[in-house]
């Protein structure tokens, strides 16, 4: 019996050492940005976009267990594949585009950091430099197993938007109704929202990020089974949340009629309507989802472009053994922090425009990632399969026909 035990609790630690890169991707997802767009569409829309977040869910699941199978399979990141099989231009496209969007995104990220702190009266030339001091410290003096204990804590911080939902008591009859029935509005506030919502939960820093810390990880084919449940429980506990952020704010500013443009505001907002708690727990949500996305974007950055490039990369090695991998960490970090310590400076609109170009952008690198992992030069027998290939081509043709309908909406408005 105690024998039994033993090995049970052994078996339970071992998948407990694999487990961490999916959570970890998704819920860096659910940034400033993430939340601020979360909480636009429940403030703008009430539960109207619930359905798609359902929808997301399930693509983003298949989606992240195509980048887990290629890490496994081939050992190797995204941008490192990419760069195999199309060549140096079109990597370098992929870069491009990898660059923008984190950027955009890192900055939308400190400017969450100084403004979730900002609710509890501390300045941000205080909060900005001490987290990007704290961030890179962590991330350039620890190993990766102690690198992703840590992120793995973060992920608890956001119980507190499950909490903040239960406290607001919405009607849940109402929910229900709402996310199984479609709707969709031809209107070009609508579009952008719903285009942002997919940009912050599909987004191309993801797909290197996560391909690239189970690489990492060195995992083998034997320990698949259990990175693929690391990934589907990434998914939907990620997506879960991004629920009951809309949940809070549908269920009191939309109902009141109060739109808001930021995270922040959100939390402000909730104040009156749904007491201190609510408020305090949105804005400690805010503060540990930051924090966990300025951690993670740049090192996906970091990730990717090394692997293109063929330079050293990786948590594990010191500075002097991969300087370009923690070079360009530290200076998306520098760069982040001084944009947002520059007075007067206003990042809403850079916020919201970072999540609505990554969703624009996603299709391109998904793009990559399903021919990817649909050559069995690469893949072997580890190829897609069709239900696998019908929801990733569905979900990219899906983006591209709702940007197309964006661009050209304005001309029969």
């Amino acid at each position: 019996m105690r024998m039994a035990l033993s090995n049970r609790f052994k078996r339970l630690f071992f998948i407990m050492t694999i487990i961490g890169p999916g959570l970890i991707t998704v819920n860096a997802g659910n940034d400033a940005g993430g939340i601020t767009t979360y909480a636009s569409v429940g403030a703008s829309y009430g539960y109207k976009m619930l359905w798609g977040l359902l929808l997301i869910t399930f693509s983003l699941a298949v989606i992240q267990e195509m980048n887990a199978r290629m890490a496994i399979v081939t050992g190797k990141g995204l941008s490192d594949l990419i760069r195999e099989k199309f060549g140096v231009k079109l990597t370098f496209l992929a870069m491009a585009i990898l660059l923008i969007a984190n950027m955009g995104v890192v900055l939308g990220d400190f400017a969450g950091i100084a403004e979730s702190l900002k609710l509890f009266n501390v300045s941000k030339y205080v909060s900005v430099p001490a987290a990007a001091i704290l961030i890179w410290f962590l991330v350039t003096k620890g190993s990766y197993k102690k690198v992703e204990n840590i992120f793995l804590l973060f992920t608890f911080v956001f119980f507190t938007y499950i909490i903040s939902a239960f406290l607001i008591k919405p009607d849940w009859g109402s929910v229900l109704k709402t996310t199984l029935t479609p709707t969709i509005e031809l209107n070009t506030g609508f579009l952008l929202t719903f285009i942002g919502m997919i940009g912050t939960t599909i987004t191309p820093y993801m797909q290197f990020y996560l391909q690239s810390s189970i690489a990492d990880k060195k995992l083998s084919l034997s320990d698949y089974k259990y990175e693929k449940l690391d990934v589907y429980l990434g998914a939907f506990w990620g997506n879960a949340v991004s629920f009951f952020i809309i949940l809070c704010t549908a269920a009191t500013l939309y109902k009141a009629g109060v739109t808001i443009t930021s995270a922040q505001q959100a939390a402000m907002a909730l104040k009156p309507l749904a007491g201190e708690s609510a408020f305090i727990l949105f804005g400690a949500g805010l503060l540990g989802a930051s924090a966990l996305a300025t951690a993670v974007i740049p090192l996906s950055t970091s990730y990717a472009i090394c692997e293109a490039f063929g330079w050293e990369s990786g948590v594990n090695n010191s500075f002097k053994e991969a300087p370009a991998f923690f070079g360009i960490y530290t200076g998306i970090l520098i760069l982040g922090a001084l944009f947002i310590l520059i007075p007067g400076v206003s990042l809403i609109k850079i916020i919201l425009v970072s999540q609505q170009i990554a969703g624009i952008l996603s299709p391109i690198i998904l793009t990559f990632m399903i021919v990817l992992i649909n050559d069995k030069n690469i893949m072997g027998k580890y190829v897609n399969s069709k239900i696998q290939n019908l929801i990733s081509w569905s979900t990219v043709i899906f983006i591209i026909i709702l940007s197309v309908i964006l661009f050209i909406s304005p001309l029969f408005s």
